[in-house]
């Protein structure tokens, strides 16, 4: 169950809204559940004068309100009670249990004190119920409301235990709320959904400052790509002229202006001196093995999954600084792959980037060294550029994104040992979106090699299945050998092994990058490491299917006649002119 208290100083409004339609005639049969005393006048079940009765209602609540003498500021307590939409359907007289065992915690009205405030529980809908109140007793004190949040959680926390309701203690830590985004609120989403817009306000301003500050190295970069992506900046300063805080907002073309927002109002990791601490961290600039810019983005791809996957021993332990770090790293990463990658999987990845957002930690001061190299790695990425998506630039894609899902996968299982379960659900969340991506970037280059490996010489294939066997343990081989994508790795080892390069060492080193049990495609992640790792040209047709049937003839007679294993390879594609390459932004 969910609940969060709203305060206001209109006793009738608030009625007039829970006995009404709603605002698009969601509610159905508004009734009183349970009530001070049990005999509060109910709108909801007067045929005759229902506006007359939700007067009567009004000045009973209000009654010690009036009495009071003085003005109380915002004298409306008002609390939805929301049930998980997995739950069962509550009746009536479990919710006026509830209702009263909730007030009784907030300190609205305590089990057993006569003198407590007036309220009434008010249910028009199946899985919730709204309880309002007046704050002043009847002993004309003001009730003692402070903390009242963390004491109605822990009553939910046992609620949720009688009642075999869906647990969510595990979101009402601390921890929790201050690491997760903030939400946007009642009238943020009611403006998103009147002007038709994808996301709130909220949300779109907290995805472009994040995009903003991915791999940026200083202020003065950070500010130039805010302003580039129209986000107006205000900084706020002491009177001493230093800075202490960032306010961000869109552009508004009504009259009213931008709506701002602080950096505490976005996330928790987007005030001015946690951006400022990531500055002052400082990144690696990079550095291309090539002169030819057509070649970065495939390079700084594939050099930024070598650094995801030395950065899955972060989550071997309880250290929760390195776990941060790289989290607060792989958002980084994600928005500025997302940025630089073409449409085909951009959705997917903005998707997968903001599930992430909701498996950060809080209060802990991220581990500067693994920050920094994940941070580095969005750099890298940044200034590679925007990549095709076809040839080279689409199977380093592939191979970061196996990296990426592979991340996210540790990051959920982390989560999931500390007890975090919706942590651990939000990285599943981020890890099936990049699933999703990678489909789209390693079908084609995939297949291509699955050919190529079922048309290997016998010899040749029976030669890379040992050197798996030498290498792999056996529970490992026998699933990986029965794979779809075993031929695939297959075609790879071959091409490896015409280059020079051992099969076995390459396996060795790309095994031993952890996580190969718990990926959906091990002979895939193989496929891709070992590819990057070997600098192996793309898998892209180099002829038809007949060719390459024709083409392993071939090679079977030449192995027949001489005795030697003959291992087809792939030729690289030529080189493309500069001015044929089109970039996808």
């Amino acid at each position: 169950m969910i609940s969060k208290p709203i305060r206001g100083s209109k006793t009738h409004g608030a009625l007039k809204y829970l006995f009404g339609p709603g605002r698009h005639n969601e509610h159905t049969d508004p009734h009183i559940v349970a009530s001070w005393d049990g005999f509060a006048p109910d709108p909801g079940r007067d045929p005759g004068e229902p506006d007359a009765t939700l007067v009567q209602l009004r000045d009973a609540l209000d009654l010690h309100v009036v009495r009071y003498g003085k003005p109380v500021t915002q004298h409306v307590y008002h609390r939805p009670v929301r049930a998980d939409p997995t739950d069962r359907i509550l009746s009536d007289e479990e919710w006026a249990v509830i209702a009263r065992r909730i007030v009784a915690a907030a300190g609205i009205a305590p089990e057993g004190d006569p003198n407590g405030c007036r309220w009434v529980a008010v249910r028009h809908a199946d899985d919730h119920i709204h309880i309002l109140a007046t704050v002043v007793r009847a002993d004309r004190t003001q009730a003692r409301l402070r903390g009242d949040q963390y004491r109605v959680e822990a009553e939910l926390t046992e609620i949720e235990r009688e009642y075999k309701l869906k647990d969510l203690s595990d979101t009402r830590t601390r921890e929790y709320r201050n690491a997760i985004p903030k939400r946007a609120k009642g009238k943020e989403l009611h403006k998103a959904q009147r002007l038709g817009q994808e996301g709130t306000d909220r949300d779109r301003l907290r995805t472009a400052v994040r995009q903003a500050l991915a791999g940026a190295a200083n202020e003065e970069e950070f500010t130039a790509r805010l302003a580039a992506k129209g986000v107006l900046l205000a900084v706020r300063r002491a009177p001493s002229g230093d800075v202490t805080g960032y306010k961000f907002a869109l552009p508004s073309g009504d009259e009213s202006g931008p709506i701002w927002f602080s950096g505490s109002k976005l996330a928790s990791d987007l005030t001015q001196p946690k951006i400022q601490a990531r500055f002052a961290l400082g990144v690696d600039e990079p550095a291309y093995p090539t002169p030819d810019p057509r070649t970065w983005p495939a390079d700084g791809r594939h050099r930024a999954s070598t650094t995801i996957e030395r950065a899955y021993p972060a989550f071997d332990d309880q250290d929760a600084a390195r776990a941060e770090a790289v989290i607060r790293g792989g958002l980084e990463v994600l928005d500025t792959l997302a940025a630089t990658s073409p449409t085909l999987s951009r959705k997917e990845l903005h998707q997968a980037a903001r599930a992430l957002e909701y498996t950060r930690t809080a209060h802990t001061r991220a581990a500067g060294a693994d920050l920094r190299a994940m941070r580095s790695a969005a750099r890298e990425l940044l200034h590679a550029g925007p990549a095709t998506g076809r040839g080279e630039d689409g199977t380093a894609a592939a191979t970061m994104l196996t990296s990426l899902v592979l991340l996210a996968i540790v990051i959920a299982k982390w989560h999931a040992a500390q007890g975090h379960r919706h942590q651990a659900d939000a990285a599943r969340t981020a890890a099936d979106h990049l699933r999703a991506a990678y489909t789209r970037h390693a079908t084609k280059p995939i297949a291509h090699l699955t050919l190529e490996g079922r048309l290997l010489p016998k010899p040749d294939h029976d030669r890379q299945a040992d050197a798996v066997r030498r290498t792999l343990p056996a529970d490992q081989v026998a699933r990986l050998l029965a794979e779809e994508n075993w031929a695939a790795l297959a075609a790879t080892l071959a091409q490896a092994e015409a280059t020079g390069h051992d099969p076995t060492t390459l396996l060795t080193n790309a095994a031993g990058r952890r996580e190969l049990a718990t990926a959906d495609s091990p002979a895939a992640v193989l496929t891709w490491r070992i590819r990057r790792d070997a600098g192996l040209p793309t898998p892209a047709p180099a002829a038809t299917p007949d060719e390459l049937r024709t083409r392993a003839a071939r090679a079977r007679t030449t192995s027949r006649t001489t005795g030697t294993p003959a291992t087809p390879v792939i030729t690289p594609p030529a080189p493309v002119a500069p001015d044929q390459v089109r970039r996808t932004r």
